[in-house]
């Protein structure tokens, strides 16, 4: 896959380890742990420690077998090219979005995203299952406010129109279960709407440095 959603919390606690992070990184083409063990700059039993571990788990797969003479070189690859950690992972702490209900408040965002993350990792290792598509959709852009009053007529805006877009085409009527098919056999779907501040990239300029003054010659 090009992102697996990791949910197992053994799992999550291999996968964080740097070396493993590193094989992981590595496998993204299949590869031996001789070849592995070159790459990264350990023995190869050291190496071979460590993949155990991860296909215990479940984050590397045999993909072939070669024999070297009266060696069998088994072929690993990751399970995916690219990890996301699912809250599920740390279940007993993971952030409830019915904790907040403000739409203006960044944990409830924060909340949002993990239920997002954890519910689409549940939903494509089902729809992979089933080799089904999985129908999804989404908006990314960026937009600069002159004002944050701008920013708070815009968020009122997108509510209106969100909400009138809701009742255009929400099948909410008699006899619609509260998940999954309604009555007339609709799909229900998770609708979230974020706005953030973007992130600060620039990197900090490095504070002018005064030259050493000279030595004065006594002589």
């Amino acid at each position: 896959m090009d992102i697996e959603v990791i949910e197992d919390p053994a799992a999550a606690e291999a996968s964080l380890d740097p070396i493993r992070t590193r094989i992981l990184m590595e496998l993204a083409e299949p590869g031996s742990a001789t070849q592995l063990a070159a790459k990264v700059g350990l023995p190869r039993q050291k190496v071979n420690y460590h993949l155990r571990a991860l296909e215990r788990r479940g984050l590397v797969e045999l993909v072939a077998e070669r024999r070297k003479g009266n060696v069998t070189e088994r072929i690993l690859q990751a399970s995916a090219a690219s990890y996301l950690i699912s809250p599920a992972a740390l279940a007993s702490v993971a952030p409830d979005p019915h904790r907040f209900s403000d739409r203006f408040s960044a944990f409830w965002l924060l909340a949002l995203a993990g239920r997002m993350v954890q519910e689409m990792g549940q939903l494509i290792t089902g729809a992979a299952a089933a080799k089904q598509p999985l129908a999804t959709f989404a908006i990314d852009g960026a937009i600069t406010f002159r004002t944050a009053a701008d920013r708070a007529a815009f968020a009122e805006e997108l509510g209106i129109a969100v909400t009138r877009l809701v009742d255009k085409y929400h099948d909410g009527g008699p006899g619609a279960p509260a998940d999954g098919a309604t009555a007339g056999g609709g799909r229900k779907h998770r609708l979230v709407v974020a706005l953030h501040p973007t992130l600060n990239t620039a990197t900090p300029k490095a504070p002018p440095t005064n030259p050493p003054a000279k030595e004065q010659d006594n002589d």
